[in-house]
C-alpha cells in the first residue's frame, strides 16, 4: 500500500501539511537582575596570631631510626639483610605450619592402615575414618591460618620495633 501511494507522487513524499500551522512564537520574560554582591564587612579586630609547630623538637627521634629507614629506603645491603631476615623468619613460621598440618592429616591414612580396628569404628553410624579425613581438615587448616597470620603479624611489629629503636 505504502509502495503505491509513493509511485503516484513520483517517489516524492509530500510534507506533513499540518506542519507549522500553529506556530506561535515564544514569548520572553525579561529575568531581573542579579543583586550585587555584598561586600564582607571589615573584622573589628585582627585574628590573634598562633604558631604551628609541625613536630615538637624534644620528642625528635634519635639518628639510628633515621638511618636504618634511608638503609630500607635506599636498599642499600644492610637495608636488604634486614629484610631478608624478615623474609626468613616468614618463611620458617610458614614451612613449620605447613608441616605440622601435612604431619598430622598425614597420619591419619597412616594410622588407618596400620591399625584396622581403629578404621572400622563407627560414630552415629558413620565411619570415623570419613569424619576424620573429611571434616577435620578444614577446622585444622582455619587454626593453622589464624596462627600464622598472627605470628607472621608478630614478626613485622618486631621488624618495625628494631627500625624504630
Amino acid at each position: 500500500m505504502t509502495e503505491d501511494f509513493y509511485r503516484r507522487a513520483d517517489g516524492v513524499r509530500e510534507p506533513d501539511p499540518t506542519l507549522g500551522k500553529n506556530y506561535q512564537p515564544a514569548s520572553v520574560e525579561p529575568v531581573p537582575p542579579a543583586p550585587p554582591p555584598e561586600a564582607p564587612p571589615e573584622p573589628a579586630k585582627p585574628p590573634k596570631r598562633q604558631r604551628v609547630v609541625l613536630a615538637d623538637p624534644r620528642s625528635r627521634r634519635t639518628t639510628p631510626t633515621l638511618r636504618a629507614r634511608l638503609e630500607l629506603e635506599q636498599q642499600t645491603s644492610w637495608g636488604e639483610l634486614l629484610i631478608r631476615d624478615l623474609v626468613k623468619h616468614q618463611l620458617r613460621t610458614a614451612l613449620g605450619l605447613s608441616a605440622l598440618v601435612l604431619v598430622l592429616l598425614g597420619a591419619l591414612p597412616l594410622a588407618f592402615y596400620l591399625w584396622p580396628g581403629f578404621a572400622a569404628l563407627r560414630v552415629i553410624g558413620v565411619p570415623l575414618a570419613w569424619l576424620l579425613l573429611g571434616l577435620l581438615p578444614f577446622p585444622l587448616l582455619l587454626l593453622a591460618g589464624l596462627a600464622y597470620n598472627r605470628l607472621a603479624e608478630r614478626h613485622e611489629r618486631d621488624f618495625v620495633d628494631m627500625i624504630e629503636s
